[in-house]
C-alpha cells in the first residue's frame, strides 16, 4: 500500500501516506502511542535494536511509531527518502548543525537569517571552533569567492525571515556540489513543502519549524528535518539521541499530522489573503515599500515565480515615518494579533527589529538588511475583507492629513 500511495497527489499523501486502518483494528485516526519504552520479545532482539541491526522501536527518545508515521509522510512530502521529527525547529536545526559540523569546518550562510538561528551560530556553534561566514547567496560569484577547502555546509531560508531576500536553490546546490563533501541545508518553513520542495532542487537537508504552517493552529512546537536515509540516521542517532535530545511527543506528533491533513487548502487560503494585503498596503500613500514575492516590484520577482507555487503568506513593509509609525500601525489593529510565530489560522503582526531579531545588535541588523521599521505581518485564514479592513484602518491612524487612498477594489481579487 505504501508503495502505491507514493504516485499519489499531495494531500492525500500527507492524510493517508504510511497508514491502513485495517492494521490498526479499523481505526480511522492512526493511535497515539504514548509509551515511553518498549518491549522486547528476546534478549538478543533487544541487543539488535542497541546494535543497528534490527529494526524497532525500544525508547521514544530514539523512535516512537506515531512519530515514525509523522516523520514518513514529511518524507513523502518533501520528496526525501527519511525524515527526523523534534520537539521544536531549532532542535532540528541544532541537531542538523551539531551531527554535521566539527571544530575547523566553516558554513556559509545567507546574510538575513531568523534571530535564533542567527544567535546559534555566533553564540554557540561559532564559539566552537566552527567559522561562520555571511554571503549574500543571491550573488553566485560571492558564493564561488567564499567556498575554500574548510566549508563543509551551505545553509540558508528562502525566503528569508523577515526580508523575504530568496536564494536560487538550484544554483546554490549546483555551485556546492561541485566541490566534495559540502551539505546545502534550507529552511522550508515558510513555504511548505507544498509550495516550494528544496530537495527537488539539489538541496541536501530540508528543515522546518512545523510549529508554523505545517502544524497550522499555533498549539505545538515542533521542528523536522528531511534528508537521505543515511544521513537521517546519523541526526537521529547523535544530534537527537546524544546531542540536543530535543524528541517530539508523540501527542505533539498526533497533532502536526492532522495539521497536514489541510495543509494545501491552508497554504492556498494564506497566500490568496496575502496577495490582496501586499496590493493594498503598496497602494496606499502612508507605505514606504512593500517586500511580497507576488508583486511585480518584487526584486526577485522571476525567481519566486520560478521557485515557488505561489508566493506564500508572509509580507514585510515599512511606513513612512519609521519605527514610530510602525508601532502606531501595531497597536491599531483590530483584528490582526501583536504576537510573534507565524502560520497560524490566525493573523500576526510583529516588529522584527525588537522582538523576534533582537539577538541580532542594531549595527548586525543594518548589516543584514533589517531595518528598525520593518513589520512583518503573517496573513491568516479570517476573511480577505476583514483583514483588508483592519490593515486599512490602522493605515489611517498613522497619516495625518495625508490623501486618502482611493478604495482598494477587492472584488477585482476575489476567487
Amino acid at each position: 500500500m505504501k508503495n502505491k500511495q507514493d504516485t499519489l497527489g499531495f494531500s492525500t499523501r500527507a492524510i493517508h501516506h504510511g497508514y491502513d486502518p485495517q492494521d490498526h483494528h479499523g481505526a480511522l485516526i492512526p493511535p497515539i502511542y504514548l509509551s515511553a519504552t518498549f518491549a522486547f520479545p528476546t534478549a538478543e532482539y533487544g541487543a539488535g535494536c542497541f546494535a543497528g541491526e534490527q529494526t524497532g522501536h525500544f525508547y521514544t527518545r530514539i523512535s516512537n511509531p506515531t512519530l515514525a508515521l509523522l516523520e514518513s509522510r514529511m518524507a513523502t512530502l518533501e520528496n526525501g527518502e527519511a525524515a527526523v521529527a523534534f520537539s521544536s525547529g531549532m532542535g532540528a536545526i541544532a541537531a542538523t548543525f551539531w551531527t554535521l559540523l566539527r571544530p575547523g569546518d566553516e558554513i556559509i550562510v545567507s546574510q538575513t537569517l531568523y534571530g535564533c538561528t542567527f544567535a546559534l551560530l555566533h553564540h554557540g556553534i561559532g564559539e566552537f571552533g566552527i567559522k561562520v561566514r555571511h554571503v549574500d547567496l543571491s550573488n553566485l560569484a560571492a558564493l564561488r569567492e567564499a567556498l575554500c577547502p574548510q566549508t563543509r555546509m551551505i545553509y540558508f531560508e528562502t525566503p528569508a525571515n523577515p526580508t523575504l531576500q530568496m536564494v536560487d536553490i538550484a544554483a546554490v546546490a549546483e555551485i556546492a556540489h561541485q566541490q566534495p563533501g559540502i551539505t546545502v541545508v534550507v529552511d522550508n518553513t515558510y513555504c511548505t513543502p507544498y509550495l516550494q520542495r528544496p530537495l527537488e532542487m539539489g538541496a541536501d537537508v530540508v528543515v522546518h519549524s512545523a510549529t508554523k504552517y505545517l502544524s497550522g493552529h499555533g498549539d505545538i512546537t515542533a521542528g523536522i528535518t528531511v534528508t537521505s536515509h543515511a544521513l537521517a540516521q546519523r541526526i537521529r542517532l547523535q544530534g537527537l539521541k546524544d546531542l540536543t535530545g530535543a524528541v517530539l511527543s508523540p501527542q505533539d506528533a498526533f497533532l502536526l499530522m492532522r495539521g497536514l491533513k489541510t495543509l494545501a487548502l491552508r497554504m492556498d487560503r494564506h497566500c490568496g489573503n496575502a496577495q490582496v494585503i501586499a496590493e493594498a498596503l503598496q497602494a496606499h500613500p502612508a507605505v514606504e515599500s512593500v517586500t511580497y514575492p507576488g508583486l511585480p516590484s518584487f526584486a526577485q520577482y522571476d525567481l519566486a515565480a520560478r521557485q515557488m507555487k505561489l508566493p506564500g503568506g508572509m509580507i514585510a513593509f515599512e511606513l513612512k515615518g519609521g519605527i514610530d509609525t510602525g508601532r502606531r500601525f501595531m497597536n491599531a489593529l483590530k483584528l490582526f494579533s501583536r504576537a510573534v510565530s507565524l502560520g497560524d489560522a490566525e493573523s500576526l503582526a510583529q516588529h522584527p527589529a525588537s522582538m523576534t531579531h533582537s539577538a541580532y545588535t542594531p549595527q548586525e541588523r543594518a548589516h543584514h538588511g533589517i531595518s528598525e521599521g520593518l513589520v512583518r505581518l503573517s496573513v491568516g485564514l479570517e476573511d480577505v475583507a476583514d483583514l483588508l479592513a483592519d490593515v486599512q484602518q490602522a493605515l489611517a491612524t498613522c497619516v495625518k492629513h495625508a490623501p486618502v487612498a482611493k478604495p482598494f477594489q477587492l472584488e477585482a481579487h476575489a476567487k
